[in-house]
């Protein structure tokens, strides 16, 4: 068993289901900042098309980090089934060591139903009680990434926590999930401040610091909890992030959205890709919003994750869009 990686993921994995839709409308409010996607009830809605392909933060960070040439790894539990099964393989093939993932015979693995339309997407998550037992660490690996997980995995937190305190050497991001969010977030706070880097998107922020119109101001807010460096991803407003000195925004890249699933933790792998290189983070900001852009362009997680000669093509081609300090 390999003991020594550049990172490893820490979170919950799924199995999504894609389903593109044609026939339904969108529904605004005033402001334009709540949609509703409708359908008329009861009736038979046509399929376009549909695949499958794993997701979850976890699994999709460690994907993009090998993509990128990192040796990863994920620590996970999936139910012994068939999407449990099919979720390991997946990962394996793309060259993620799983020897840290738990199969708990008798559960049921995570999975979503991710409706498309129009490129944005709604999803419907299925998220299992799970028991977070027995989670173990590679002994030695670069970086963390510790991201979503469900109830009653404040012990992992803590093992977490602790495995970073006894080993300085080792660097901490993390992706706070919808129940870390919600129920945690008092226990949640307390490893913020021992990150290296924190992604969020901007309602994540605000959940977190307080609502704040002025982006400056709240990443600043945020930055203020102890991490190192802020990263906080704003729809099509592009990013931001602060590393205590400079805050800095990036406008995305003009591409042709096909389903935004996955582009978080696409920027997310492309921007620790770029950390982990020894890259600033106006270039780590590209990177980010390279990989972004590259998932956007396809269906799933995964399918659309670029390696180091295709971000550094994208950069060069959308040459003209640069990090700015704001």
């Amino acid at each position: 068993m390999n003991n020594t990686f550049t990172i490893t993921t820490i979170g919950d994995a799924t199995l999504d289901t894609f389903l593109d839709i044609h026939e339904a409308s969108v529904h605004c409010d005033v402001n334009k900042k709540k949609c509703q996607l409708c359908f008329n009830y009861a009736d038979k809605i046509p399929i376009h098309d549909a695949r499958q392909s794993i997701g979850g933060d976890a699994a999709n960070v460690a994907a993009g980090l090998k993509k990128l040439d990192q040796t990863t790894a994920i620590v996970t539990e999936l139910g012994n089934d068939v999407n449990g099964n099919y979720i390991a393989e997946e990962l394996d093939e793309a060259g993620v060591n799983t020897d840290y993932i738990r199969m708990v015979q008798g559960a049921i693995t995570r999975y979503s139903v991710v409706l498309t339309y129009q490129g944005e997407r709604t999803i419907l998550a299925y998220h299992p009680k799970q028991k977070y037992t027995t989670f173990t660490i590679p002994k030695s690996t670069a970086w963390i990434y510790f991201t979503s997980l469900g109830q009653g995995s404040e012990k992992i937190q803590d093992a977490v926590s602790k495995y970073v305190k006894k080993n300085p050497k080792t660097m901490l991001a993390t992706n706070p999930g919808s129940y870390q969010l919600r129920d945690g977030l008092s226990y949640y706070k307390k490893i913020i401040p021992q990150s290296e880097v924190i992604f969020l998107n901007r309602e994540e922020a605000e959940i977190i610091v307080g609502k704040n119109n002025n982006t400056k101001k709240l990443i600043k807010t945020v930055g203020a909890l102890g991490p190192k460096i802020v990263v906080i991803t704003d729809g099509e407003r592009g990013s931001y992030a602060f590393d205590g000195t400079h805050v800095y925004h990036h406008n995305n890249y003009p591409v042709q959205v096909v389903s935004k699933t996955g582009a978080g933790d696409a920027y997310a792998s492309g921007f620790l890709g770029a950390v982990i290189a020894k890259k600033d983070v106006p270039t780590a900001m590209q990177w980010g919003t390279a990989n972004a852009a590259g998932v956007i362009q396809k269906y799933g997680a995964q399918a659309g994750l670029l390696n180091p000669t295709a971000i550094k093509k994208m950069i060069q081609h959308y040459s003209s869009i640069k990090s700015e300090i704001i």
